[in-house]
């Protein structure tokens, strides 16, 4: 496994609130990876998304080892998940500079072939397959998602809606949330993409399909994603992991 990633603070925001983690564990052949977007403003966006990837990431380098089911898996994602949004709920009701802060979490483990990939709010992963195409794995926690998905949106209306940015599920905002978890198996030449939306509100799928396929070398591939968001205008900030089976 190899992985790159980045974050970009975008054209139009004066702060990045995204926060990441990657890191491959070649001793045990698995990887962690988190993407996260803060919400609640410039004083507390940023502390958001930071805490619950510091939350994220640590609670599965307690847990993870190399002789896991996918049930232990799964349990250990939505562990962390539960203490990532634990942690950000008791910092926002520790200060008053940090009421309402919350943040997305997309996060994946890849070990033995698998990748257990936990979701709140509407960043998203997806994986990506030389014969196969794109596939989106999670499902946005999105106002217009959730009227795409009950047919009173096309996909056209969704991209200019005055609600799509809006999501119904994000982590520290209550006391308790719950993740969407899925597990998908990995072969070789698959490439595992987390991103905040600040990619895919401005760079569709089959364009991200085609950056990772045949845009050039992949190493260089999230650069490229990110210089495509902000040539058209940069509005949000943007972050992107590729993972590389």
């Amino acid at each position: 496994m190899t992985a790159w990633g980045i974050t970009d603070c975008g054209l139009a925001r004066e702060q990045n609130q995204d926060a990441f983690h990657l890191e491959v564990l070649h001793e045990s052949s698995q990887g962690i990876l988190a993407v996260c977007d803060g919400m609640g403003g410039a004083k507390s966006g940023n502390v958001a998304s930071f805490v619950a990837v510091d939350a994220f990431v640590g609670t599965l380098r307690l847990v993870l080892g190399s002789d896991m089911d996918v049930a232990a898996v799964q349990n250990a994602v939505r562990d962390a998940v539960d203490e990532a949004n634990r942690r950000v709920y008791e910092k926002a009701r520790s200060d008053t500079s940090y009421y309402g802060m919350g943040t997305t979490l997309v996060g994946a483990v890849v070990t033995s072939g698998l990748a257990v990939i936990a979701n709140v709010g509407d960043s998203r992963a997806y994986i990506i397959d030389r014969e196969e195409g794109i596939e989106r794995i999670t499902r946005d926690h999105s106002v217009v998602e959730d009227l795409l998905y009950r047919g009173e949106l096309s996909p056209d209306q969704v991209k200019n809606h005055p609600s799509k940015n809006i999501i119904t599920r994000a982590l520290g905002t209550e006391n308790d949330v719950s993740p969407d978890v899925f597990s998908v198996d990995l072969t070789s030449g698959d490439f595992l993409l987390l991103c905040s939306d600040g990619l895919t509100n401005a760079v569709d799928d089959m364009e991200i399909l085609y950056e990772v396929l045949h845009g050039g070398d992949t190493s260089l591939c999230c650069e490229r994603l990110v210089a495509m968001a902000n040539e058209r205008g940069g509005p949000d900030n943007i972050t992107i992991i590729l993972l590389s089976i």
